[in-house]
């Protein structure tokens, strides 16, 4: 039996929420759950929402991206190759990974170290 920690950090490697789930959930069908768990106190009102998400590959699905425009929030997550494969058969929305959002994504090692530190 294996367990899971689905994690939000902020910029400076501190955890915000997570919850623990079977090694057999999902990544991206905890996406939602994890960012609804978000509560930042001491500001008025506290803070339940990011400005903007920045996650690997296993969370790219259009119910996450959905969930996340409906609130505003932008997001800076890169396609896997199997739908950047499927985008290209099929007309639509192009998601945009230029040379801002590779700059961007740079900053996930904040969430790397915060793994580390949770995981020691």
């Amino acid at each position: 039996m294996t367990t899971k920690i689905h994690l939000v950090c902020g910029g400076k490697a501190r955890a915000l929420a997570f919850v623990l789930t079977g090694g057999q959930v999902a990544d991206t069908s905890m996406f939602t759950c994890v960012l609804d768990e978000i509560h930042i106190p001491g500001r008025e009102p506290a803070r339940t929402r990011p400005d903007r998400v920045l996650a690997d590959k296993g969370y790219p699905s259009k119910k996450n991206r959905a969930w996340l425009r409906e609130r505003g929030v932008k997001a800076t997550i890169p396609e896997r190759d199997d739908q950047i494969a499927h985008r290209r058969k099929r007309p639509g929305r192009p998601i945009d990974f230029g040379d801002d959002q590779r700059e961007r994504y740079k900053g996930r090692n904040v969430v790397e170290r915060c793994f580390s530190f949770v995981k020691q």
